[in-house]
């Protein structure tokens, strides 16, 4: 496993790292012995990174990491949650405020069995007032980074330009990283243009969902998947065009996303512990820059389309 720096944090993290949000039965039904394997195999496999949120399975994810961290040292992991994204009795929720921010962080730490989060983000910032972010949110969970509950501050989102937004607006050193997802794959890397960006503002650069939930894969992407319907159609003519050269799409886009030494990590979720061995021989894995470009190809009518202006 390859370790890199998030931005000027300090912590070193393993170039593939855990998603827990599978552990909320996000994504489908999980067993949670299962579950709780995925994680410590991950650990015992030298993942040192795994991130979560209390929207996940409206603090289910949250829950059964918490019963899973109990079991392995906590020198050996960094914990990543979130603030500002909730649910409760299958209803989603926004807040963004300065009490509830607070709040969520200790309620998190209970859930999770830390006496400290390693990185606390802003959750989905593209469903917030941007300049609450600034004025509130970041300045109460600042003040949680002084007070030694959290380590390390970052904002997570979709759309790339609020990134820019928000970290235009806020002291330096608030922002010490963001999560991007679908934005550094096989059909879309938009990230890699703002990447001198947050590294002349010593921003680190976490990257999610390399499958593009769920369209870079063999089983294809579920029905409530927001892609465009022709980048669907390249996606799977991108699939099969893997598996008749022998090499899985989703190796290629785990391979593709570790390979850039200047995104510290690319998170996966899986609740199988199989299936997190099988990530992990997917990241040490050569790139295979002759398909990766053929890949590309296919992808030329579409590539960079998405389902949000980015």
């Amino acid at each position: 496993m390859e370790y890199r720096e998030i931005g000027r944090t300090g912590m070193k993290v393993s170039n593939l790292s855990y998603g827990a949000s599978s552990l909320g039965g996000v994504f489908h039904s999980l067993k949670e012995e299962a579950g709780i394997d995925s994680v410590l195999t991950a650990v015992e496999h030298g993942i040192n990174f795994i991130d979560v949120s209390p929207y996940y399975g409206h603090l289910r994810a949250e829950v059964l990491l918490g019963k899973a961290l109990k079991k392995i040292d906590r020198s050996l992991y960094y914990i990543s949650t979130k603030v500002g994204r909730y649910g409760k009795d299958g209803v989603n929720y926004w807040d963004y405020s300065a009490a509830k921010a607070r709040e969520s962080v200790y309620e998190s730490m209970q859930r999770l069995h830390v006496d400290y989060i390693d990185l606390i983000n802003v959750h989905d910032v593209e469903f917030a007032d941007l300049d609450q972010i600034c004025d509130e949110t970041l300045p109460a969970l600042c003040e949680l980074r002084d007070e030694g509950l959290v380590k390390h501050v970052g904002i997570t989102n979709l759309n790339l330009r609020h990134f820019q937004y928000i970290i235009d607006r806020v002291p330096p050193g608030t922002v010490e990283s963001v999560l991007s997802f679908c934005h550094y794959t096989l059909n879309d890397d938009a990230l890699a243009d703002y990447l001198d960006y947050f590294e002349r503002k010593e921003v680190g650069v976490i990257n999610a969902s390399p499958y593009s939930m769920g369209l870079l894969t063999v089983r294809g992407a579920p029905d409530w998947h927001p892609a465009p319907a022709a980048l669907k159609r390249l996606a799977r003519k991108a699939v099969d065009f893997c598996l008749q050269r022998g090499i899985s799409i989703e190796e290629l886009a785990i391979s593709y996303a570790v390979n850039n030494p200047r995104i510290a990590t690319t998170l996966f979720s899986t609740t199988n512990p199989e299936n997190v061995m099988q990530t992990i021989g997917y990241a040490r894995a050569q790139l295979n820059e002759d398909v990766l470009k053929q890949v590309r190809h296919i992808f030329d009518p579409g590539f960079g389309d998405s389902w949000v202006n980015s």
